[in-house]
């Protein structure tokens, strides 16, 4: 009889895990959408002066910034670099896309 307990404990305990990974995950896609707006704009605002899609010295500021934070944050830093390229990669892709629409010769 123990064990069902343990059992029974075991799945309500895994549905409020599940309940609270749902929840993050929805804030981290509505981060994301906020994320690209702003991104979008700092696209738009570069194709409308000529600046290249890719700052590769912020780039790396950046890269840098979050490998410390994801440290603080005891995080597995690769994972954070590794995430942050490729959101950096979609990013600069719309850049380009941008810049394309505004006539822009793509850099890089």
């Amino acid at each position: 009889m123990n064990e069902e307990k343990d059992m029974a404990d075991a799945r309500a305990a895994l549905v409020d895990y599940r309940a609270s990974i749902d929840n993050i995950d929805a804030a981290l896609i509505y981060m994301l959408a906020e994320r690209f707006r702003c991104t979008k704009a700092v696209g738009e605002l570069k194709a409308s002066h000529g600046l290249p899609p890719a700052d590769p010295a912020r780039e790396q500021q950046q890269i840098a910034r979050l490998r410390q934070l994801a440290k603080d944050a005891h995080l597995d830093p690769d994972f954070a670099e590794k995430f942050l390229n490729f959101v950096v990669r979609e990013v600069i892709r719309h850049h380009e896309q941008i810049a394309a629409s505004n006539g822009v010769a793509k850099t890089g």
